[in-house]
């Protein structure tokens, strides 16, 4: 299964960014595999307005099933489910542990965004 984590860095021992839309990177992970790539994003790091939205698409067209994070938002996940992306919440640590949390069943699937918008 192909995911996203949302990172601080660009590894697997980097820490998961709690924010979605403003995370500084999106690692996509095979879950079978383990092979990796880190996809920045920046630019919705400091988007004044839209980072969800914007994020989420790029999510969506990296043909991710599901989302590792630590929130979302209304619009994010609008977009994410519109793409038929999963979310599922309660990433902490490394993105490694989060991967294996994820593997584990021991993260939270989601059918509703958990903060409100603009939540920094």
């Amino acid at each position: 299964m192909k995911i996203v984590v949302t990172s601080q860095g660009s590894d697997l021992n980097s820490q998961v960014d709690p924010r979605f839309g403003r995370a500084k990177n999106f690692i996509v992970v095979d879950t079978d595999t383990e092979e990796f790539s880190a996809h920045d994003n920046t630019q919705n790091l400091n988007a004044a307005q839209g980072a969800g939205i914007q994020a989420a698409r790029t999510v969506v067209d990296l043909g991710v099933e599901a989302v590792v994070t630590g929130n979302v938002g209304p619009k994010a996940f609008t977009t994410l489910q519109a793409g038929n992306v999963k979310v599922y919440l309660g990433a902490s640590g490394t993105v490694k542990e989060a991967i294996e949390k994820f593997k584990a069943g021991q993260l939270k699937g989601i059918d509703k965004a958990n903060v409100q918008g603009h939540w920094a």
